[in-house]
């Protein structure tokens, strides 16, 4: 049975077939969400909460491809979550400020991080999204530019520059030689 199918049965109550949906696309989620920049602890509560909002608004789905509506949930949902973690961090520096940072130096551990993983999410997100969506994800330049909003010269162009940036960082590294 193809998504179309599956999402008409869960628009008409067949929980069966949300179900088969979920885990058709758990995964794809999981990585997108991971790959855009969520942490590794916070991947699995961004992908829940896309499920969650696709429950909620699968009526609302227009067509077109499931998986590109999917990846403009995980984008949002990432998003909000990225501007959480910077409300915390703010929040945190302001208390470490004035505990004179003794208690939370205790606390403070550092996390192993892939250097392409790094290097790619240290790009900025109008480059970074098309980047994974294309190459990770395999999608085209004209379903990127409906997740992103932006015309498909500009999502080519985008990814590019990502390209670009990337092979410079590997260059300046020391990674790659030319």
């Amino acid at each position: 049975m193809n998504d179309d199918e599956l999402i008409q049965r869960a628009r008409s109550g067949e929980e069966e077939a949300f179900q088969e949906l979920i885990e058709r696309h758990y995964r794809t989620v999981q990585k997108f969400a991971f790959q855009i920049g969520v942490h590794p602890p916070y991947v699995e509560d961004v992908t829940q909460e896309v499920f969650l909002k696709v429950y909620r608004s699968i009526s609302t789905f227009s067509g077109g491809t499931f998986t590109t509506w999917l990846y403009s949930i995980t984008l949002n949902a990432a998003r909000d979550l990225i501007r959480k973690e910077k409300r915390q961090k703010r929040n945190l520096q302001a208390m470490k400020e004035k505990d004179n940072g003794k208690l939370f130096d205790e606390l403070e551990t550092g996390e192993e991080t892939w250097e392409l993983h790094d290097m790619i999410r240290s790009l900025p997100e109008k480059y970074r999204i098309p980047l994974i969506l294309h190459y990770f994800h395999e999608q085209t330049y004209r379903e990127i530019s409906k997740v992103t909003g932006v015309t498909e010269t500009a999502v080519k162009t985008r990814v590019m520059r990502a390209r670009n940036q990337l092979k410079k960082r590997y260059e300046k590294a020391g990674v790659i030689h030319e």
